[in-house]
């Protein structure tokens, strides 16, 4: 039996949180993951000013107090003084996932040369899994999936492949993906039957 998933999306925008522009990153997190996932699944949504306490707090908040088992961010990973996401996420963690990131930017870099620029990390807090995501519903698309060829051959693996298994470990529930859209990695040893 499958468990639901609940998953946290945070938005990390200062013009976004009062206002000023509509917030993009949730509504595309949110289109994506339900192309994404043939598990069920819930949200609990945020969004919040650049304000490295208040990111601490809800990322406490979303993996301590409501259980996310996933928590994605987007917004506030550049060199600008005021994107101070990263350092907020690394403050709340208890294992650094360093393979996340390096891969974000690997994915991003066959896309625009200034890929280089972002600081985007990975971090476990209990039974929680947290992934800074890129700000762009573009680049949040590709990060996760990966890309494709002009065949619609997957050219390089996103992100997203390697989290249900990393989810598995940390004690978290089973998440089954539609595989037209990304194929969850597993070992052999820790593929369950599908569910009829």
């Amino acid at each position: 039996m499958n468990d639901e998933i609940t998953i946290g999306l945070v938005s990390i925008s200062d013009r976004a949180s009062d206002g000023t522009y509509e917030d993009q990153g949730i509504p595309a997190l949110k289109d994506w993951l339900g192309r994404a996932l043939a598990s069920p699944w819930r949200v609990e949504t945020r969004l919040i000013p650049d304000e490295r306490p208040t990111i601490e707090r809800t990322l406490i908040e979303l993996a301590d107090q409501v259980g996310c088992a996933l928590i994605l961010t987007t917004g506030g990973t550049g060199p600008a003084p005021r994107d101070v996401t990263p350092e907020a996420t690394l403050a709340v963690g208890e294992k650094e996932m360093p393979g996340f990131g390096e891969e974000m930017r690997r994915i991003s870099l066959n896309f625009v040369p200034t890929a280089i620029l972002s600081r985007q990390v990975a971090v476990i807090r209990g039974k929680s899994l947290i992934v800074n995501l890129p700000g762009q519903p573009k680049s949040i698309r590709e990060t996760l999936e990966g890309y494709r060829g002009a065949d619609g051959s997957v050219e390089h693996v996103g992100i997203f492949a390697a989290i249900p298994y990393c989810i598995d470990l940390i004690g978290g529930p089973y998440i089954e993906t539609d595989e037209a859209v990304v194929k969850a990695f597993r070992p052999k040893h820790a593929i369950r039957p599908k569910q009829a």
